[in-house]
């Protein structure tokens, strides 16, 4: 059963101030309409502008994720964006009051948490997964950041990460099951050293920073005069300058909560992609800059396979075989154009065909140089999708299904002997008094052929 695209059931606001901001900010979620994506709306702004949540606008990754379109700005906005992704909710419209997203404490939780409460709601459109086929990697030499995704059959993401630090040297995470996210990563929260705290302040950034919102990790002493400057900047009870640790009032969830929190980022920042991954992401000493890099390598990649093959494995057993196949279209040699069918849906289905040296018409097309005319491919789509249409229908061996009208065909790679096509053909509309319009993939491998748009016109045989 195909997955359908989500959205939240209701609205909720959130209060609380801004991490570098210091400002008092509201952020409030809101439903959306299918296929719209995720998108920030600035309500203080004249004109109530809308930033899209695209990792080609993020512009600034120094301590989050900070998006930028037509110079509106919206910074932290990943611990959200992490709520929704892996709640599944690909539609969403957030409306904020200032230039970023209250910090609340540090964490995903209470994103989650309202959410959960709000309900979610299950819309029309199908889930557009992008699948990961092959290894894609980023590495940057400098900070030794690597991040790498493999071929999964689900999501998951082993986080890796190496500090400065003898509280937390070595550490990592893993999250093999998105499920768990709710309960495993997202309480997780940011974290800062105190020997950080100076250059951020003087960068005009963590107006908003404080012990409730943040784990605090004092490694390295300094003069007592100094750490109790740093504690009046922040606003917090003086600490004595001989202790080291974790400074913050509220106790590690994990030993490991700050690389789970790593994690946590990597989640919010793939959710910049604009769809949900099935893939296997190990990622080593990541931070904001390293993510968005790999975000945006994605997004070429989803760009230049707009349109993604099925999954095809020789050895599954084929949804319908040649005999059936031949049960219900009354094509035969030299015209039957449909080995077998893959998978079948309530509105596509998935064909395969083998191209073999023996096809009749590579007689005449062309004797010196064998090629599958074009016709041919567009008249094997079509029997794939009467196919589909014909399983729609009670004694589907009583009826046909002829050509009506044909539209934006492309003819990308010509088809050779020995190619295997793919078909991919889907419904774009319910069948209505006999007449149903698709839309037809031809693939070689991960590569669109052919494509076109069709009519047809079932028709009962006499």
């Amino acid at each position: 059963m195909m997955n359908k695209q989500k959205t939240l059931k209701g609205s909720f606001s959130l209060f609380g101030k801004g991490l570098h901001t210091g400002l008092n900010l509201t952020v409030t979620f809101n439903p959306a309409p299918e296929n719209t994506g995720l998108r920030i709306q600035r309500i203080d702004l004249d004109g109530h502008p809308i930033i899209e949540a695209k990792a080609e606008l993020v512009t600034d990754t120094q301590r989050g994720t900070v998006l930028c379109q037509d110079d509106v700005r919206v910074s932290t906005v990943e611990h959200g964006l992490a709520a929704l992704y892996a709640l599944g909710i690909d539609n969403c419209l957030i409306q904020v009051n200032g230039p970023e997203f209250p910090i609340l404490d540090g964490s995903a939780a209470t994103y989650v948490e309202c959410i959960n409460k709000v309900g979610i709601e299950e819309q029309n459109a199908p889930k557009d997964y992008y699948i990961i086929r092959h290894k894609i990697e980023v590495r940057d030499e400098e900070s030794g950041s690597c991040i790498t995704i493999l071929p999964d059959e689900d999501f998951s993401i082993t986080v890796m990460c190496s500090f400065e630090s003898k509280f937390i040297n070595s550490q990592f995470a893993t999250l093999d099951n998105i499920g768990l996210f709710e309960k495993e990563v997202a309480p997780a929260r940011t974290f800062v050293f105190v020997r950080d705290i100076e250059p951020l302040l003087n960068a005009n950034l963590i107006k908003g920073g404080d012990m409730d919102n943040a784990i605090v990790i004092y490694e390295r002493q300094i003069p007592q005069e100094r750490l109790d400057q740093l504690a009046d900047l922040l606003k917090v009870p003086h600490m004595d300058a001989t202790k080291m640790g974790y400074i913050q009032p509220r106790p590690l969830q994990w030993e490991n909560e700050c690389t789970r929190h790593k994690l946590l980022d990597i989640v919010g920042d793939m959710a910049l992609i604009g769809k949900p991954l099935k893939g296997r992401i190990i990622a080593t000493r990541p931070g904001h800059t390293i993510n968005n890099k790999f975000a945006r390598l994605l997004c070429r990649e989803i760009r230049k396979h707009s349109v993604q093959a099925p999954i095809y494995n020789p050895n599954d057993p084929p949804v319908m075989d040649n005999n059936r196949i031949r049960e219900l279209l009354p094509h035969r040699y030299p015209m039957q154009l449909v080995d077998k069918v893959i998978e079948l849906g309530s509105n596509y289905i998935v064909g395969v065909k083998n191209v073999s040296a023996n096809e009749p018409f590579f007689q005449g097309h062309f004797p010196q140089e064998p090629v599958m005319p074009g016709v041919l491919m567009v008249e094997a789509m079509a029997q794939c999708g009467g196919l589909l249409v014909l399983n729609t229908v009670e004694d589907p061996e009583l009826y046909s299904t002829y050509f009506m009208k044909i539209d934006d065909v492309k003819f990308r790679q010509k088809i050779v002997p020995g190619d295997t096509l793919l078909f991919k053909v889907e419904l774009l509309h319910p069948l209505r008094h006999g007449i149903s319009s698709m839309k037809g993939y031809m693939f070689v491998g991960d590569i669109v052929v052919a494509e076109a748009t069709f009519t047809a016109q079932i028709v009962k045989n006499k």
